[in-house]
């Protein structure tokens, strides 16, 4: 494409001269906004097939102008476009093209509508594709996290609280609570979905058009549910481009929340887990060093896709009705945090599949820490009818006296327990293992290994009707 004529052509005849360069440096957005081209096109395409109806521009002016955005399509996306800075933005760039391919009938595109609704439809196009395919990137992890959990329904791990032992879990219930995780993510994308649905094309520079155009046509044009109903509103409006870095800012963080565990799983110090070469690095001095880098990334790039929230949030915070330029910076952080995103659920998905558990160092970690104590507090109250608040104090003596015995509390001799409380019988040990504390905990939603189970039958019913 040819670079010979200036970008203030298109101001028209008010500016004399081009920019200078620190000018052109600073307006330009072609070297990030090139990313919109298919959704400008289709944009585009839209608007003069609705011209064409409404009886603004002739058929066959309609005919050239889509045949000239097709054939730039297909310049573009064959690596043979040649995009200018002196032009701006994705569309001037193809405004201009078209012009050298179709002659005055390309002029004759922009009736009826300003850059302004221009490019709030085109984002808004990108960036509900772009949360469809988060939502794909989402079901694929749920459904990798449901097939390990059911691998390991029966897997027995300690559950924690404030990183201490808490009580008995299983490694698939444990799984199921990020399942819960990215099914909310999931909502959040449908959410946001829902009510970005609607098409600013037509709102012009701010205040609608005189011309007969029908938004109804081009909203359904490029599947929107409908048009925008405020003109200003339109052309101001980035609450999607926010929505999409808050949904994408509170997925991450579920993200980088796992990534943590995966790393501390993989410790000696824990060792409950391992991953493969596939998603580890070594050392360039420790031989015998195997990281979890990917994890640790995954954990790191929250930081940058919550910047990237912060930074739009304040950009926008400022702005009066109804556009400004301001709003040029919402692209950069939108595509970064949606790479970044659509790259850091690959790679959970990937360690969900890849992950290898250690069945028993984890059942020894659960019988650590006096870890069924609820369970005998538990056992007092269903069966020798105390008070909790009684019967978490017996159960306080007992652990310390298990201590100064250095023994778990099953291995204590019921003689002992007795002297805590006289009414304790031997059936006490029967709740006091692990096994026996986790497969009591039948309440819904709770850890019992046919608990979890029903929860990953259920949820395998929900992502087949969605």
């Amino acid at each position: 494409m040819s670079e010979k004529k200036t970008s203030n052509t298109m101001w028209g005849g008010r500016f004399a001269a081009g920019p200078a360069a620190i000018m052109e440096a600073i307006n330009a957005s072609i070297g990030f906004d090139r990313k919109l081209y298919a959704e400008d096109i289709a944009g585009s395409i839209a608007h003069a097939t609705m011209l064409a109806d409404a009886d603004i521009i002739t058929a066959d002016d309609r005919d050239k102008i889509v045949a000239g955005l097709k054939t730039i399509r297909e310049e573009i996306e064959s690596g043979k476009f040649a995009f200018s800075t002196r032009l701006e933005d994705i569309h001037m760039n193809v405004e201009a093209r078209l012009a050298e391919l179709i002659g005055p009938a390309a002029g004759r595109l922009h009736t009826a509508r300003s850059r302004n609704d221009q490019v709030a439809v085109d984002f808004r196009l990108w960036v509900k594709n772009e949360l469809l395919c988060v939502r794909a990137a989402l079901t694929g992890l749920i459904e990798a996290l449901l097939d390990r959990a059911e691998e390991n329904a029966s897997t027995i791990m300690p559950g924690f609280t404030h990183l201490q032992v808490a009580q008995p879990v299983t490694f698939g219930h444990h799984l199921l609570a990020y399942v819960e995780m990215f099914a909310r993510d999931r909502s959040r994308v449908d959410d946001a979905v829902e009510r970005m649905n609607e098409c600013p094309l037509g709102a012009a520079a701010l205040a609608g058009t005189p011309f007969p155009i029908d938004r109804f046509a081009t909203a359904k044009a490029l599947g929107f549910r409908e048009p925008t109903r405020n003109s200003i509103d339109s052309v101001s409006d980035r609450d999607f481009a926010l929505e999409f870095l808050a949904l994408a800012a509170i997925c991450a963080t579920h993200l980088s929340r796992f990534a943590e565990e995966i790393v501390l799983w993989t410790t000696p110090q824990f060792g409950f887990a391992r991953l493969s070469d596939a998603f580890s690095t070594g050392s360039s001095i420790m031989p015998q060093k195997k990281n979890p880098d990917a994890a640790e990334l995954v954990r790191a790039k929250t930081g940058r896709v919550n910047g990237h929230l912060i930074g739009l949030l304040t950009v926008m915070k400022g702005l009066p009705l109804a556009y400004s330029k301001d709003m040029q910076e919402d692209k950069e952080a939108v595509f970064d945090a949606a790479e970044t995103l659509d790259l850091m659920l690959a790679a959970m998905t990937g360690m969900v599949k890849d992950i290898v558990v250690d069945a028993a160092a984890m059942r020894k970690a659960a019988a650590s820490g006096y870890s069924t104590a609820t369970d005998l507090a538990d056992w007092l109250v269903r069966e020798l009818k105390i008070p909790f608040r009684e019967a978490h104090h017996v159960t306080g003596r007992a652990v310390k006296l298990a201590e100064e015995k250095k023994l778990p509390l099953h291995r204590l001799a019921l003689a002992d327990l007795q002297a805590i409380h006289a009414g304790i019988t031997g059936e006490v040990f029967s709740v006091l293992t692990v096994e026996a504390s986790v497969k009591s905990r039948k309440s819904y939603g709770g850890a019992a290994p046919g608990e979890v189970r029903k929860q990953i039958k259920a949820w395998r019913k929900r992502l087949a009707k969605t």
